[in-house]
């Protein structure tokens, strides 16, 4: 089993990577389908299902599909010119992808929520379509955007192709058990084994370089978030409150009555920051969902700025380990709201920003299994119940304390031996477990929770 530690960090736009970025990627395929058709289109139309129709209007998934169709990119998104377009295809009734010339597609026509049962695959399921031109449907391919970014066809899905179908790798560990027997036998640590995989697929070169954006990506994102000021969009009028936190941090910094409990403020604003900035469409990292995107980032952070010794030079490491652990769950588990509520967003980030934290620190491979043991079990049942459907409450502080949960849980496990009862793999089935038998009114549809019992305006 082999997932990229870019395939677990994606540089994307909030706010949500199910909800934006996956069909971002879904309507770049279905654009590359059409470009190899025989024929030509005239039209588009598509239909969102499931949880991307009962919660997309708040994480802006109809804007994101639209953008898509009109060949934009999550990794590469220009915020003033999405906005520009968006008012022209709104206005004009057409989109003009490259290579397909100008196709009609009026979004308060062409662009339908189905708010019935959700399609068969998953959670969060679209349908793009071709029409001629009289608007007869031609093609159509049906995507599933099963989180974190990542897109499959109803066809991919149903042959399995989840799963990396390229040459091997030197550990593929499927299970956090084969993780710490390849570890102990090959006398490497978690980071290592990751990074040679990594490098059985590409330059070190490149993998160095990608590393370094993607923590800058996030930085930058902790820094525009603690900048940040007014109200987030989309109604709820939920003020931005990292910047305000920030400086009342920065002005008690350093006085010798401070409660040390007040570390944690410093960790959840990190976190809160990016949040924020994730609400409002900014640019983040994937880690492993846009939901959850605050906790690996804040962790690091509070990482580099607060503990002793910490330095920039090792954050690589902290990455490769969270990729592994974030792959093992989503192998073997999920990352998807939808499918599985906010513990397999929030608990998988903790359970990785641990893992990572106690890498860093010196831990062993079975403490860091036990790290990120800790922070997932701790998370467990948690239900996504986003108030309006936007990511917004609880959202952004439940990033916060997953970040201070990843930090007490390496802390624990640095002070053990690594050996522990309940093992990281019997968390995970846990978790797909729970997922599985929890009720859709609490894994992302804003049907139930908080999204029913808090006034909406």
């Amino acid at each position: 089993m082999f997932l990229s530690v870019f395939d677990m960090f994606k540089v994307g736009v909030g706010p949500s990577s199910s909800h934006t970025i996956g069909p971002m990627v879904a309507a770049a395929r279905f654009l590359d389908h059409l470009r190899a058709q025989p024929f030509s289109v005239a039209g588009l139309k598509a239909s969102l299902h499931g949880s991307l129709a009962f919660t997309g209007v708040g994480h802006a998934t109809d804007r994101a599909t639209i953008l898509g169709l009109a060949g934009f990119r999550a990794d590469d998104y220009d915020a003033d010119r999405a906005e520009a377009e968006l008012a022209r295809i709104k206005a004009e009734g057409h989109v003009t992808p490259e290579g397909l010339g100008q196709l009609t597609f009026r979004p308060a026509d062409d662009l339908e929520f189905d708010y019935g049962p959700p399609l068969p695959g998953h959670a969060n399921g679209m349908i793009l379509k071709g029409c001629d031109a009289q608007g007869d449907v031609i093609t159509q391919v049906t995507y599933y955007s099963i989180g974190g970014g990542f897109v499959l066809t109803q066809e991919e899905l149903a042959e399995g192709r989840d799963t990396d179908d390229g040459p091997p790798v030197p550990f593929p560990f499927k299970s956090a058990a084969e993780m710490m027997d390849m570890a102990a036998e090959a006398g490497l640590s978690v980071a290592e084994m990751k990074r040679k995989n990594e490098l059985s697929r590409m330059p070190g070169a490149d993998l160095d370089r990608g590393l370094a954006r993607i923590w800058q990506v996030m930085n930058d994102c902790i820094d525009r978030g603690l900048a940040g000021e007014g109200e987030l969009p989309g109604g709820l009028r939920v003020r931005r409150r990292a910047k305000a936190i920030h400086e009342a941090l920065q002005a008690e910094h350093g006085r010798n009555l401070t409660a040390p409990h007040i570390i944690n403020d410093w960790i959840s604003t990190y976190a809160m920051a990016v949040n924020e900035e994730n609400a409002a469409g900014g640019q983040v990292v994937t880690a492993p969902t846009n939901g959850a995107a605050g906790v690996v980032p804040a962790t690091i952070r509070y990482w580099l700025d607060h503990v002793p010794g910490a330095t920039s030079a090792r954050v690589p490491e902290f990455l490769l380990t969270a990729s592994a652990i974030g792959g093992l769950v989503k192998f073997n588990a999920s990352i998807s709201g939808a499918e599985a509520g906010c513990q397999a967003e929030v608990g998988s980030a903790s359970a990785m920003a641990a893992a990572g934290l106690c890498a860093v620190m010196g831990g062993t491979p079975e403490q860091i299994e036990n790290a990120a043991e800790i922070a997932l079990e701790h998370h467990l049942g948690m239900t996504c119940d986003p108030v309006r459907g936007l990511v917004q409450v609880p959202c952004i502080e439940r990033n916060g304390l997953g970040a201070i949960k990843a930090v007490s849980a390496a802390s624990l496990a640095l002070r053990g031996d690594g050996q522990h009862f309940v093992p990281l793999d019997a968390a995970i089935e846990t978790m797909r477990q729970t997922g599985a038998d929890m009720s859709e009114k609490y894994k992302e549809t804003a049907l139930g929770g908080l999204a029913v019992n808090v006034p909406n305006c």
